[in-house]
């Protein structure tokens, strides 16, 4: 020890709060006491007083009895070994060092990289003391590299030996160790934050879930087999909002509920590309029906896949397997005496020279005189029609009024199939407990009585009948369509049978909006019946009322409305749509899509609720002043079953919110399964508030502290299954966060990321959106700025029923055959 300067003493002034160790200031702070006492210098610690403005200095020295003030450590470290003074050679070579460690060492980020840190002081230590002695050099650079040496893992003791050895020594000598007490009770100690990996992670080993589209999912003999189908959207257009909430987004979330429960799920769907509807959009776009199918087709699976729908497979009609199923149960129906033979009278179009089809034609409802019904529905009132019941019919394609005249056309003789159909109704209801609009409209059909319905059309753009006599036409639409579900699955799996033919081992779920019911709870399964074969048959309906927009309905062509690509245009993610809309689910009555309400809840939902207990949670078992990402150990007095503690009172109510979720989600209850999953993000924030989370918390009452992180980290990881079928995004996010897999959903609430498991890196789960947007999105997406279009077309079709009225005039009418 240096004792030129025994009976000197210095002050060290602490300006600001205790400093972490792996800080700079932490280093100053170290290379002055070592220095001092290794020059046997005093060293009096004081406050520093209160001014205004007050200083951003974290310290500073007063020198030379308090006349002089140093800030820089280095320099202090230059004053009390008297450096200057030094022979020129010798001065010199420290210099060189303090320079190299000011520019060099100091600049690396301790907490970034240690290695780094490790690697730069390894290289000098031949320039460093041999001896337990202390110099100058030694006091700044042990300030500099003391954090990452004192944490240092074997692996870089032993890559860093000659380095390693001399800290050894530094530890050894009286000036370091004397002086270390006083370093630590003057810092704020920093845990090294390990990165987090496969190796260092401690989670339940049956726990992880995982979902392969690439995969084929076949039934097992000892599982739950769920097979889901949404209803095949037409391929005419853009899905909107209501489409895509109607079927494909809720049937997804229930798909993800299925597999996250841990059962075996095939969700199908694909587009429905035969029948009127293509052929009419063709005309109008001056395409062939299969160019038109492969634009939509595309344009579907696109917006489908930017909302994260994970469809199993994703197909389409227009396929030679369809054709191959179509005809084979139509040859199976007609077999078994279920199909007839009629003569109907058709309106037929003498200009276009060909019947139309229903589509082809509009007029006004017999039911509710809507001017503008179509030939098959009215979309009004919903009644279903026959195109020669419309009043004033019209051809679509020319405004022309059309004649009757007769055709031949099959029909599925539903009369004869009621008594079966009906006695199907009653059990697959009751078992599958179908939804109440599902079960009031498939009893409205039955209660009027079932009549034969034409399966058959004058088409070219379809399934063509197998049957001789009739190869002019193909199959209407609602025969084929259904019989898309089980074509689309042999697309995915040559072993389709296995599902769509297995009764016993699988339970359907089918997914659609309300004008779809009948063809799914009436059509579609009077047709397996007549079938004769054993065909997987329906389990549960779930039926969705109208989302509407603002304004009213939604309108491509006046531009009313968001549809699928609209939404990837606001550049708000997927997730957050996905939770509206399912937030929103018109389950029981329509509902309305609202532009501030869609920011509202963005803002105070997502943002203030998961974002919140999500984020607050992560931070705090992040931050190396605490837990360095490294899970505490929870107390077990404090989370035993009985134990009167706010966390066991935590751990009830959440399992009381999963019985909840479960039953709901089991109902096929969307809305209300999202429900119980925000309650349960609530709940884990109002732990927090009641436990008092913060860093009083943790360093005076550290057991109650590590309990309620342990808790509260489970609970997300817990919530990030809970929200996987609504925001998988987010899901995966969670579990990112926290190092840990993406999980299977369980009965119960359990601590399933064990003590020692190290967490990742936090991540924001959602921003805000600023409020001003709604606006501009509404004046976007009103429909303004196609107004012109609208009055055009509409000027169009006035046209058109004035030509017809005209031609009216000098004609008689024919009264429609029964």
């Amino acid at each position: 020890m240096n004792g030129e300067n025994a009976g000197k003493s210095i002050t060290f002034v602490k300006n600001l709060v205790a400093q972490p160790a792996n800080t700079p200031a932490a280093a100053g702070l170290l290379k002055i006491l070592v220095a001092s006492q290794a020059t046997g210098t005093a060293v009096q610690m004081a406050e520093a007083e209160k001014s205004v403005p007050k200083s951003k200095q974290p310290y500073w020295v007063l020198v030379d009895d308090g006349s002089t003030k140093l800030y820089d450590a280095n320099a202090v470290v230059r004053y009390l070994f008297k450096v200057g003074t030094l022979p020129l050679s010798e001065r010199l070579d420290i210099e060189q060092l303090l320079e190299w460690e000011e520019k060099t060492l100091s600049a690396l980020s301790t907490e970034a990289n240690l290695d780094l840190v490790l690697a730069a002081a390894n290289g000098r230590v031949g320039q460093l003391s041999a001896s337990a002695s202390v110099g100058a050099a030694d006091s700044v650079v042990l300030g500099a590299t003391y954090y990452a040496l004192s944490n240092a893992k074997s692996t870089a003791i032993a890559k860093y030996a000659g380095l390693f050895e001399w800290f050894e020594r530094q530890l050894a000598s009286p000036a370091v160790n004397d002086v270390l007490q006083v370093y630590k009770e003057n810092v704020v100690k920093v845990l090294v934050r390990e990165e987090p990996s496969l190796e260092n992670r401690k989670v339940r080993a049956d726990i992880e879930f995982s979902f392969d589209p690439k995969e084929t999912v076949l039934p097992k003999e000892d599982a739950q087999n769920v097979l889901i189908t949404s209803a095949l959207p037409y391929v005419n257009n853009v899905p909107h909002l209501g489409n895509i909430i109607g079927s494909t987004l809720s049937a997804d979330a229930f798909a993800r509920y299925s597999r996250v429960r841990g059962r075996n799920t095939l969700y199908i769907c694909g587009t429905d590309e035969y029948g009127t509807t293509t052929e009419t959009k063709a005309l109008e776009e001056g395409v062939s029906c299969q160019a038109l199918c492969d634009k939509y087709s595309a344009l579907h699976q696109q917006v489908y896949e930017w909302f994260n729908l994970s469809f199993n497979y994703f197909g389409r009609t227009s396929t030679a397997k369809q054709t191959e199923i179509v005809q084979a149960t139509f040859e199976k129906c007609y077999a078994n005496g279920f199909v007839s033979e009629a003569e109907i009278t058709q309106l037929y179009c003498e200009t276009c020279n060909r019947f139309l089809a229903d589509r082809f034609v509009e007029g006004i409802c017999p039911s509710c005189n809507y001017d503008d019904a179509r030939g098959d529905q009215c979309d009004k009132c919903g009644k279903l029609l026959n195109a020669n019941e419309l009043v004033e019919p019209r051809c679509k394609l020319d405004g022309n009024r059309p004649v009757l005249r007769d055709s031949r056309h099959l029909f599925l003789d539903l009369d004869q199939l009621q008594p079966r159909c009906a006695e199907f109704v009653k059990r697959s209801s009751e078992a599958g407990e179908w939804s109440p609009n599902g079960v009031r409209i498939t009893r409205n059909w039955l209660n009027e009585g079932l009549r034969p319905r034409c399966i058959t059309r004058d088409l070219k753009w379809g399934v063509p009948v197998p049957l001789k006599g009739y190869e002019d036409k193909v199959f209407y639409v609602w025969f084929d369509a259904c019989i898309g579900y089980p074509s689309i699955t042999a697309n995915y799996t040559s072993e389709w049978e296995r599902w769509w033919k297995n009764p016993d081992n699988v339970k359907l779920y089918q997914f659609m909006g309300k004008d779809n019911v009948p063809f799914h709870t009436v059509v579609f399964p009077s047709t397996q019946l007549a079938s004769g074969e054993p065909w997987t048959m329906l389990h549960h309906i779930a039926t969705c009322e109208y989302l509407n927009y603002e304004t009213g309905k939604f309108s491509k062509s006046r531009g009313v409305g968001v549809f699928g690509n609209n939404a990837q245009d606001t550049g708000v993610p997927p997730d957050v749509w996905r939770y509206f809309l399912l937030a929103n689910r018109p389950e029981k009555s329509d509902t309305i899509f609202t532009w501030s309400d869609f920011v509202s809840r963005n803002n105070n939902e997502l943002l203030n609720n998961v974002g919140n207990l999500c984020n607050r949670v992560v931070k705090f078992l992040d931050k190396n002043t605490n837990y360095a990402g490294i899970m505490p150990t929870a107390d077990p007095a404090r989370i035993a079953p009985g134990a009167d503690t706010i966390d066991r009172r935590l751990i009830d109510d959440i399992n009381a919110l999963l019985v909840e979720y479960t039953e709901n989600m089991d109902g096929v209850h969307i809305k209300s399964g999202l429900r119980s999953a925000m309650e349960i993000s609530a709940r884990g924030n109002l732990y927090l508030q009641e436990s008092r989370l913060d860093n009083t918390l943790f360093s005076e009452s550290r057991a109650q502290c590590d309990t309620v992180i342990a808790v509260a980290t489970n609970l997300i990881y817990l919530l990030s299954a809970l929200l996987h079928p609504f925001m998988p995004d987010t899901s995966a996010c969670i579990a990112r966060q926290l190092n840990a897999p993406e999980r299977l959903l369980t009965d119960t609430f359990e601590l399933e990321l064990q003590p020692g498991h190290v967490i990742g890196k936090p991540e924001y789960l959602f921003t805000s959106i600023d409020e001003k947007k709604a606006e501009e999105w509404r004046a976007k997406y009103g429909g303004k700025q196609e107004a012109s279009d609208d009055s055009d077309k509409k000027a169009k079709k006035d046209k058109k029923k004035a030509k017809a009225q005209k031609k009216d005039q000098n004609q008689e009418q024919k009264p429609a055959a029964n």
